[in-house]
């Protein structure tokens, strides 16, 4: 059990949702294959699933120092050598980043300005191997189906996950 101290002002993924999408991501990924960038990690449930199911290599891009500390340490108590926690500016990090990736997980606080960029610069950085999932939490009321990479929508309550493809 993963008890983020109270200073930590994350909005982490519903538990219900969470477990909803792992359930889906189940069954279309091996997981022991994947290399995995998760941005805006937060508290870094997601990258603690990830790296939990045998994720290769799982990359935890958060911004805030004191987020940033409890992911390094968590990951550290659990013994999970695969989760690399980096301290960065998302946005910054995408535009300089040269790995691709198989899957990629987006929270960004669902109240940030143009949190949507981050859609168009893992396409146009071309940071998803082929056949790559991209996927992107918001709120709802946002549709990206537009979006030439769009594939799917899964809504869980008030969490909505918006699923690209290479």
């Amino acid at each position: 059990m993963i008890n983020p101290p109270k200073n930590l002002r994350a909005r982490p993924t519903t538990d219900f949702a969470k477990e909803n999408l792992f359930n889906v991501l189940n069954n279309i990924l091996d997981f022991e294959e994947l290399e995995v960038l998760d941005l805006f990690s937060g508290t870094g449930s997601i990258s603690y699933e990830f790296a939990s199911r045998g994720a290769r290599s799982v990359t935890s891009v958060e911004i805030n120092a004191v987020h940033h500390n409890f992911i390094r340490n968590t990951a550290k108590s659990f013994g999970m050598d695969n989760l690399h926690p980096v301290k960065a500016n998302v946005f910054l990090y995408l535009k300089s980043c040269s790995k691709q990736y198989d899957l990629i997980f987006s929270d960004a606080p669902y109240d940030l300005e143009g949190s949507e960029e981050v859609i168009d610069l893992v396409f146009e950085k071309n940071l998803l191997k082929d056949d790559g999932l991209f996927i992107f939490e918001h709120s709802k009321g946002k549709d990206f189906s537009q979006n030439p990479h769009f594939k799917q929508l899964r809504s869980y309550g008030s969490v909505q996950f918006s699923f690209f493809e290479k």
